[in-house]
């Protein structure tokens, strides 16, 4: 597999919220980029927080633009973090340094695209989108 489908990016997206369900997590938001970045799916629960969506964006999009997991990106953002906001700027703003951003990856390890979830705290948030690529039989990589 070398293309994700949107077939794949449903099943991804629903299964983060069944994941967040099982584990009595905070309603979420859930946005699936394909690799070259174009949105494939975005689901956001009842009860999600007005700008969820943007925030789950912007994590995978991140993510995605830097080619690793948004949980390296909060290290980088702590360690060099005039690199993370030039970064951002020349993303166009959509980069969220925290965990939460999961890049896809097949079993060869080549990136398919990246999931971003937000609503309950960045671990949570992680564990949700790991469950729902884990689901769709592919390769999460959260950056840790």
């Amino acid at each position: 597999m070398s293309e994700l489908s949107l077939a794949t990016a449903q099943t991804i997206a629903e299964a983060t919220l069944k994941t967040a369900r099982e584990k009595a997590f905070k309603p979420l938001s859930v946005v699936v980029y394909d690799a070259r970045g174009a949105l494939k799916a975005l689901l956001s629960e009842d009860g999600t927080s007005l700008k969820r969506a943007e925030i789950a964006m912007g994590k995978a999009y991140g993510a995605l633009s830097l080619g690793v997991g948004s949980r390296a990106l909060h290290k980088m953002a702590t360690e060099r973090p005039y690199f993370v906001a030039a970064a951002t700027h020349a993303v166009g703003g959509q980069l969220v340094p925290v965990p939460g951003g999961v890049l896809i990856k097949d079993s060869q390890g080549r990136t398919l695209g990246a999931v971003g979830v937000s609503g309950d705290t960045s671990d949570n948030d992680e564990i949700a989108a790991a469950g729902g690529i884990k689901a769709a039989g592919l390769v999460f990589d959260a950056g840790a």
